[in-house]
């Protein structure tokens, strides 16, 4: 029996924590919250998020929001499916720091390069500092091996190639040849092609 609830809606980046679970392995159940009417900001699911925003699951009693949480809490909680390096590895230090980089430097940095938001004086006053440096510090840790850490996959690579297969997409991300061959290397995983093709499905579904 799942005790993993998944609140999800597949127009969302609830395909990340889609895709991690599916890495994980793990049973869980899946709940779709539809924008279209409404159901990530009733009462029953803000008391899940009070932000009313997807994903989040729920383990037993405990309740994750914001995808690279999900996605960190995952590989350390199902330590089978090897997907965080040990807290004693010298590479649980460029996990963290490439998993963190993506939510606090190249989600933003694509965001505001995507709605064309006025550059501030001071790059230095923003966290991510400017979008050209961080998509130079983002090739660096994409061009070192097949992925982040190298040969292994991780948690990392489930955050950090769905910022750059979404800022692909959108072509609000340079599509340099670095971004476009991890994101296709990462593609390939049978867990992302799984949460893909469900994801597809429940889309069509909706339209039907």
């Amino acid at each position: 029996m799942a005790d993993i609830t998944f609140f999800h809606n597949p127009q969302s980046r609830g395909r990340i924590a889609h895709w991690m679970l599916e890495e994980v392995g793990v049973p869980y159940k899946t709940q779709l919250l539809r924008f279209d009417r409404g159901e990530h900001k009733t009462a029953e699911y803000l008391a899940v998020n009070p932000m009313g925003k997807v994903p989040a699951i729920k383990h037993g009693d405990l309740v994750i929001t914001e995808a690279a949480a999900i996605c960190a809490y995952l590989a350390d909680a199902f330590p089978s499916a090897n997907l965080a390096p040990p807290t004693s590895s010298p590479e649980r230090g460029t996990y963290y720091r490439w998993m963190f980089f993506g939510a606090g430097c190249v989600e933003p940095a694509i965001v505001d390069h995507m709605f064309k938001r006025p550059q501030v004086d001071r790059p230095g006053a923003l966290g991510y500092g400017s979008y050209a440096d961080t998509l130079n510090a983002l090739e660096k840790a994409v061009s070192s091996g097949t992925y982040i850490l190298g040969d292994r996959f991780s948690a990392a690579d489930v955050y950090v190639g769905s910022q750059i297969g979404w800022g692909l997409m959108t072509k609000a991300l340079e599509p340099r040849k670095a971004f476009t061959d991890y994101v296709s290397r990462c593609a390939a995983r049978p867990a992302f092609k799984r949460a893909a093709a469900q994801d597809e499905k429940y889309i069509k579904e909706w339209q039907s």
